[in-house]
């Protein structure tokens, strides 16, 4: 019987094109959408964290503890983190394109605002709506991905995703750091704000409108359903912990740094201190090149990789001299965003369905953990000082190679009964 008379061969034949007309390296569209989903990582990272680095300048403009200018910084992720999965359920209804469109474009205006916030309360309420805008972002950029580029080229795009975040998490410090030294606070975030908008357009410019979209439905009951079956997964349940994990860490230490920074025995400048955020070049580097180290390793020797390097970075924090400080501070983050790429690239991989929802609740549990450890992290910080804040990120990483363990376990014990 003809190909053509038979339903099996028509939907394979099917897939081959659908598989055939994604986008790969070298192919048309691939540097178009490399480059716009770079540059809105830019832009989320640079607005989501635009006042880490300034973080003693706001303890001192409105006479408040780390821990309580910390917010300013976990009410941001935090509304993130609640607002992701809704978010990425519009993005099932609307498409990506126009959800992660309009979701920058109001985040640049919420950024806009921010500098001119009379008080710290208000302050972290901008900050907690523009997180919740941004929430629009992660997800639908994962998701778009995954439908548009072809499967041996995930980990490579979403890792450029990955390491705009890295450039914009760096250029966002170390901007406001110098700026700040010169203006104060509020015209550094301002600026950031500025450069948001630049990145907004020019995304919104670059990226084509989605071939593979299909519309799917808001209805709460098959939102539920599709969650429901993600969290049953114990792959993606392990993904999610890890991706937690890595960013308490990541969250703790660069919430608390500037604070360590300026005290004894460095007493750094700010302009200085927003200069050490250039470490992020190392993420944007170990981002990028994650899909080659899960083709020599495997994911889950990546992941040891990825732990064993936050370690070693967090103890080398621990020294009194800054050059050492500065290598500690290279290892983590080569580390995290090395884990944050594998583990995120995986969620995408193993969802077969429901991409949009996987990968919320992925970013939910990554920004969740970032508030987790930028809070903590303050009040270790205050409670035991830098010691105090390297050793609760030991514990998380410890977590991190508690749980791949348990993968690998699981893993030999699936091929046994197979």
């Amino acid at each position: 019987m003809p190909a053509a008379d038979t339903g099996a061969s028509t939907v394979v034949g099917a897939d081959a094109v659908t598989a055939d007309s994604r986008m790969r390296p070298g192919g048309p569209g691939y540097r178009r959408v490399s480059l716009a989903l770079f540059l809105a990582g830019v832009a989320t990272f640079a607005l989501l964290y635009s006042t880490q680095a300034l973080l003693p300048l706001v303890s001192r403009d409105f006479g408040v503890t780390a821990s309580a200018a910390s917010w300013t910084v976990s009410g941001a992720t935090g509304g993130l983190a609640l607002f992701v999965l809704p978010m990425s359920a519009l993005s099932e209804r609307f498409g990506r394109r126009t959800l992660m469109t309009a979701s920058l474009a109001v985040a640049v205006t919420v950024g806009l605002l921010v500098p001119f916030a009379p008080s710290l309360g208000t302050l972290i309420a901008l900050r907690a709506v523009q997180g919740a805008a941004l929430a629009g972002l992660p997800a639908s950029a994962t998701a778009y991905l995954a439908e548009e580029v072809t499967p041996k080229a995930l980990i490579t795009a979403i890792g450029l995703f990955v390491a705009g975040n890295s450039v914009g998490g760096m250029s966002g410090r170390v901007i406001t750091g110098w700026v700040a030294q010169e203006w104060g606070w509020r015209v550094a975030v301002g600026t950031i704000g500025v450069i948001a908008v630049a990145c907004a357009l020019a995304f919104r410019l670059l990226l084509p409108e989605p071939k593979h979209f299909k519309a799917g439905s808001l209805h709460p009951r098959v939102l539920a359903r599709t969650v429901r079956d993600h969290l049953a997964d114990p792959l993606l349940r392990r993904l999610y912990a890890i991706g937690a994990l890595f960013m308490t860490v990541f969250g703790g230490v660069y919430t608390v740094i500037g604070y360590r920074l300026t005290d004894r025995p460095f007493g750094l400048p700010q302009g200085v201190i927003g200069s050490i955020f250039l470490v992020y070049l190392v993420g944007t580097v170990t981002a990028s090149t994650a899909g080659r180290l899960v083709g020599r390793l495997g994911r889950r020797g990546a992941l040891y990789l990825a732990a064993g390097t936050t370690t070693a970075g967090l103890l080398l924090s621990l020294a009194s001299t800054l050059p050492l400080v500065l290598l500690g501070l290279v290892l983590i983050t080569a580390g995290f965003f090395t884990g944050h790429a594998v583990a995120s690239s995986a969620v995408s991989h193993t969802a077969k369905r429901g991409r949009a929802q996987a990968s919320a609740l992925y970013q939910s549990a990554y920004y969740i953990g970032s508030s987790t450890g930028s809070t903590l992290g303050a009040v270790a910080f205050h409670a035991g000082g830098w010691a105090g804040t390297a050793g609760m990120g030991v514990l998380a990483v410890l977590g991190v190679v508690t749980i791949t363990l348990f993968g690998s376990r699981a893993a030999r014990l699936a091929v046994r009964v197979a």
